[in-house]
């Protein structure tokens, strides 16, 4: 078979956009192969590679319903039983997708902007935004680290993609693989499924096709969203016995977005603590003392729904000022990385410079009015970033929620730049200077401050964590106690610097900050454990053996903090106790060397023959 000139031209510049990109975020891993930050130690990432591990391990189900979207744990458990225990693999496979990503922006800025009379327009266009792409801080980060934000956004644009690419309605086969595509990702994150409007408009806004076949076809892509969603359904239907659809922690979400302290980003209300692990803890043991006896995973995510409506349905003007900040928030140049990873991977040179999204809203938003009716089809571009905006309006805002809507953003701003480029080169001022009017508009919109000092400790507070995790000791301490000039009564903040001052060989003051951060959260379990080992390490056995116990009460499987008690009840000669501990931790763990050497030391105390 002989390839005609014409049709390898056409495909170089998809190929080079792909291998440029996939080649940038390769550096981008292997940079992160020889940082400390590969192998995941808190928050989300953490989450998602201990439950893969547990279902390696055996542990496929906990016998309830999800509480936390599973697709993407299973999937790096997938990998992992192929390749080994090695998160580099997920981070290779996810360049590629990201590279995918960059094919299906410049594949799009073609399709939208392409004209006859300037027909490289949308070649540029593609281009430009494929490079903006490539050089995108937070997609950088999000493309090499243990999260499922990448997996999303392709398979986002590609629906997009696929229903401006098409002028006839698809064969009833390609309906239903769409729909599965889209209910297989929503398992992995579930606001995939607010693009479900945007294919039922297609089917009559932009398919062509008899109007009665088109209901078929619709009916297919429905069945196919149930058929993509029910390994989970059929788990939670059927396994746990429980009628959850995806996963049971929406309503927690729900309620930490719409509440009385509620900022339009993750602000964890009283009662419930960052980290999703802890979070969701947190949700389920607060709405079983409620209802004073064990819930099922879809009550407890009923109770904390029922206060977000109650608080709603009380304050409904409240609530129409906050849906105002999340919308701020979306565009906002404010970057609110709740894994603390963006500018952490920026700083240790993991990342390459590059631009944010401030500059990205700011440019877009004036190429979005100016292309609206002069190229049709970018309005379904337009639409899917709304869509992904009202997704989150539900919950709250982060880098990392807002990504998917990026790709669509730096189509815009190409397009604006194209504009104002085409209308200076034709001496069209008058729409060269509307163009300027409405970029200075929307640059004021996006760079409106954020005036919470809590905001403001964010960076600080991740920074100095990040610094403190990497035995910086003077970074750490420059960057927490600026923090803790914005907000002193902030525990997760205190505990840091407990640490900090532990670190530094000052153990009054690091148990004075555990002190004050029990003041202001009773139930902190690191604070309790802490505070154990400052206790054993002062040879008080029975005040360390009660900080464990109450470390304990918040987390009843942690192994290690079954060893410290364990350990402290054998020092204060409380043997039985101490051999009933360890058992749990070795029944937790049973290959820890140090939890095996403390059950050998008993039991040679019990075999000893009594001193006379």
């Amino acid at each position: 078979m002989k390839f005609r000139p014409n049709t390898l031209r056409s495909i170089s510049p998809a190929l080079g956009v792909f291998l440029g990109v996939f080649v940038l975020r390769l550096f981008v891993l292997e940079r992160l192969t020889e940082s400390q930050f590969l192998l995941p130690t808190g928050g989300d990432m953490h989450f998602y590679n201990e439950w893969a591990l547990r279902i390696l391990r055996g542990r496929w189900s906990e016998q309830t319903a999800f509480y936390g979207l599973p697709l993407y744990a299973y999937l790096l458990a997938g990998i992992y039983k192929l390749c080994g225990y090695n998160p580099f693999v997920p981070g290779f496979l996810q360049a590629g997708l990201e590279g995918g990503t960059a094919v299906l922006i410049y594949q799009l800025g073609i399709r939208v902007f392409a004209s006859e009379e300037t027909g490289r327009r949308g070649q540029i266009i593609g281009l430009s935004a494929a490079f903006g792409w490539a050089f995108f801080q937070p997609a950088q980060a999000y493309s090499v680290i243990l999260m499922p934000t990448v997996w999303l956004v392709i398979v986002f644009w590609f629906v997009v993609w696929d229903i401006v690419r098409r002028r006839a309605a698809p064969p009833l086969p390609v309906c239903l693989l769409l729909g599965v595509l889209i209910g297989f990702t929503a398992m992995g994150i579930a606001t995939i499924l607010f693009l479900f409007p945007l294919v039922v408009a297609a089917f009559f806004l932009r398919w062509k096709a008899v109007l009665s076949s088109q209901w078929a076809r619709l009916a297919l892509f429905a069945v196919g969203i149930f058929l993509g969603a029910s390994p989970a359904a059929l788990h939670n239907y059927f396994i746990a016995r429980d009628p959850v659809f995806l996963s049971a922690h929406g309503g927690v979400n729900f309620w930490i977005g719409n509440n009385p302290q509620a900022n339009g980003y993750p602000r964890f209300p009283p009662g419930l603590r960052a980290g999703q692990k802890a979070m969701l803890k947190d949700s389920i043991d607060t709405a079983e003392r409620a209802a004073g006896h064990p819930l099922k995973r879809s009550e407890v995510s009923a109770y904390w729904s029922q206060k977000a409506r109650a608080w709603i349905k009380q304050n409904p003007g409240a609530w129409l000022q906050l849906l105002g900040i999340k919308i701020g928030n979306f565009w906002n140049a404010f970057q609110y990385d709740d894994l603390s990873i963006i500018d952490t991977l920026r700083a240790e040179g993991v990342i390459f410079p590059g631009i944010r999204f401030g500059i990205v809203a700011a440019l877009a938003l004036p190429g979005l009015f100016l292309t609206w009716r002069k190229f049709p089809l970018s309005r379904w571009m337009a639409a899917a970033v709304l869509l992904h905006l009202f997704s989150l309006m539900g919950v709250f805002v982060t880098e990392r929620y807002r990504l998917a809507a990026v790709p669509g953003l730096l189509l815009f701003a190409a397009a604006g730049l194209w504009e104002f480029w085409h209308a200076g080169a034709n001496a069209h001022y008058r729409r060269a200077v509307f163009y300027l009017g409405l970029l200075a508009l929307s640059t004021w919109f996006v760079s409106l401050p954020q005036r919470a000092p809590s905001l403001w400790a964010l960076e600080s507070y991740n920074s100095g964590l990040r610094a403190l995790q990497s035995k910086n000791l003077a970074a750490a301490e420059e960057k927490l106690d600026l923090a803790y000039a914005y907000v002193p009564k902030n525990a997760e903040l205190n505990f840091a610097l407990g640490n900090l001052r532990l670190a530094q060989g000052n153990k009054v003051a690091a148990k004075q900050f555990y002190l004050t951060v029990l003041q202001l959260d009773p139930r902190h379990q690191g604070s309790y454990n802490n505070l154990g080992v400052l206790a054993f390490d002062e040879n008080r056995w029975s005040l360390a053996a009660d900080f464990f116990a109450k470390a304990l009460e918040e987390d009843e499987h942690n192994a290690k903090t079954l060893y410290l008690l364990a350990k402290a009840h054998f020092r204060a000669g409380d043997l039985a106790a101490a051999r009933g501990e360890i058992a749990q931790a070795i029944k937790l763990s049973p290959t820890q060397p140090e939890f095996i050497a403390l059950r050998e030391e008993m039991e040679r105390k019990v075999k000893a023959p009594p001193q006379e």
